[in-house]
């Protein structure tokens, strides 16, 4: 047997190892331009998304606004007596509002010939409000009382810009033409202003014919009392069921059957949740139709996968090891879960909760298959009733809003999207704050 001489190994490569061959350009050009594609990925979507919120912030922000008229006024005791005693009462105190401004306005120099029914154009009927104003307040009878009232959303439009004179017909019965002329007026005279609309966050729905009143307030509580009952029976539920398939339930066909039917559940549209609620909830439970009672079933059907497949990912995020010294110092397999494993897993079960909840406050279709309509919309007297009573959300007020032909009900529905995304962000805040607290890394 003779050795084999040993013959020298030579390389392909050519050249020198600090210069950069074809092949290894191509590879590095290959690299810059997918770190090119993912830089552009990223600024189309910052890009859309910027002017998402420019088309919510343009569109939504002059809903927080509204046009009022302001007059002081003073009526004596004697011009109240005469007004009471008098057959068309509102047309008296009508007369003595129109005495007030016309006064104001010529203190500033303006003029005020303008007609009655101008003035019930800009403002409505304003006599009842005054009448109803004094018989309440009789000691400001004789004093200076400055009335705010709110001007019809025609002027209010036309002072915000989104309203041309030309836009307005000879025949139209709502406003002529002249009447942007005596607006003009008494804004030059300081009467007429717009500030900062209270009665949008705080105010209820006050149906077709009076847009420029509508508020969303007791849609925000409609929608508290359903995450109050989303909250009591998603998380007990969730958290219990996800416990027991991923530390106590056996490995089987059927345990399996159970986790796949959660997640297909987690991809079911929201609408049919709707239809389930309606057929089982109000059909056959007979439960109060319109109630946040019912939407909260509803939406906690729909949000229980998202919390039971969150808290079993933050159940699994725990090491082995923490389940084994505890079982390795005598505990049993509940104590170990529930006195170390759970308090570890608690953060992320509580931003999964979270999470579901935001997900849950902006549905709207399961709403609206359940009657939660907008013009419902009112604020309970008890606890009790406002969670049976009738009552609307704000998806279902906003999409109420959005579906009628009033352009100053679409600026409102932009305005409540505004306060939908500010409720939304302030969860999604809590839900981050929470899990960068409290989270450990292993």
């Amino acid at each position: 047997m003779t050795d084999a001489s040993a013959q020298p190994q030579t390389s392909k490569h050519s050249g020198s190892l600090l210069e950069q061959d074809a092949r290894t350009r191509r590879r590095n050009a290959k690299e810059a331009r997918f770190k090119a594609y993912g830089i552009a990925a990223i600024l189309v979507g910052v890009l859309a998304l910027i002017v998402l919120l420019w088309a919510i912030l343009s569109n939504g922000l002059p809903a927080f606004q509204r046009a009022i008229v302001q007059v002081d006024m003073t009526v004596t005791q004697e011009e109240f007596d005469a007004a009471e005693g008098t057959l068309f009462k509102t047309k008296e105190y009508e007369k003595l509002f129109v005495t007030a401004l016309s006064s104001q306005m010529m203190a500033a120099g303006i003029d005020a010939n303008f007609e009655g029914k101008a003035l019930e154009r800009l403002l409505g009927k304003v006599g009842g409000t005054i009448r109803a104003y004094y018989r309440e307040n009789p000691d400001q009878i004789g004093e200076v009382v400055t009335f705010d009232l709110a001007a019809a959303s025609r002027i209010d439009r036309y002072l915000k810009g989104s309203l041309k004179r030309e836009d307005i017909g000879p025949d139209n019965r709502f406003i002529q033409p002249e009447d942007f002329d005596v607006a003009d007026a008494m804004r030059e005279a300081g009467l007429l202003k717009q500030v900062f609309d209270w009665n949008f966050i705080t105010g209820v729905d006050t149906g077709v014919d009076n847009p420029g009143g509508a508020g969303i307030g007791a849609s925000v509580l409609g929608s508290f009392f359903m995450m109050i009952v989303v909250l009591f029976l998603a998380l007990p539920i969730g958290v219990a069921a996800s416990i027991y398939l991923e530390e106590f339930a056996p490995k089987n066909r059927f345990t399996d059957f159970i986790e796949v039917n959660i997640s297909n559940l987690a991809a079911v549209p929201s609408i049919v949740f709707g239809i389930l609620g309606l057929a089982v909830f109000i059909q056959f439970m007979h439960l109060p139709q319109s109630a946040p009672l019912v939407g909260g079933l509803v939406l906690t059907l729909m949000t229980l996968p998202t919390i039971i497949i969150s808290t079993r990912a933050s159940l699994k995020a725990v090491p082995p090891s923490i389940r084994d010294a505890a079982l390795g110092v005598g505990a049993s397999k509940m104590q170990s879960v529930f006195h170390h494993v759970l308090p570890l897993a608690a953060p992320g079960i509580l931003t999964g909760t979270i999470i579901g909840l935001a997900q849950a406050l902006g549905e709207t279709a399961p709403l609206l298959l359940i009657g939660m309509v907008g013009f419902v919309a009112r604020y309970p007297d008890t606890f009790l009733g406002g969670l049976e009573g009738p009552n609307s959300a704000m998806p279902a007020q906003i999409y109420n809003w959005a579906a009628r032909s009033d352009p100053v009900f679409t600026e409102k529905a932009w305005g409540g999207i505004i306060i939908l995304l500010v409720f939304l962000l302030a969860m999604n805040i809590i839900a981050i704050i929470l899990r960068r607290r409290f989270e450990r890394r292993w």
